[in-house]
């Protein structure tokens, strides 16, 4: 499955919404996308969401639209 997902650079400063920024990646559920981001990388996760259907057409649409493996 196909993730996305919202988080915040650091875990120090209070999340803002304008400064939420998206990744997406492939895991097998959002348990194990929410494990995988937490090990490789210092972020503050807000929250995942599994992309499908025409959720997932629509973001591949997007030009930031881009897997992210670790």
């Amino acid at each position: 499955m196909i993730y996305k997902v919202l988080y915040q650079k650091d875990k120090i400063q209070n999340p803002r919404r304008e400064t939420t920024q998206t990744l997406y990646l492939e895991a097998p559920s959002a348990v194990e996308a929410r494990a995988l981001v937490e090990k490789n990388t210092p972020y503050n996760i807000e929250f995942i969401q599994e992309l499908s259907g025409n959720f997932l057409e629509y973001e591949e649409k997007s030009a930031n639209f881009k897997l992210t493996t670790f």
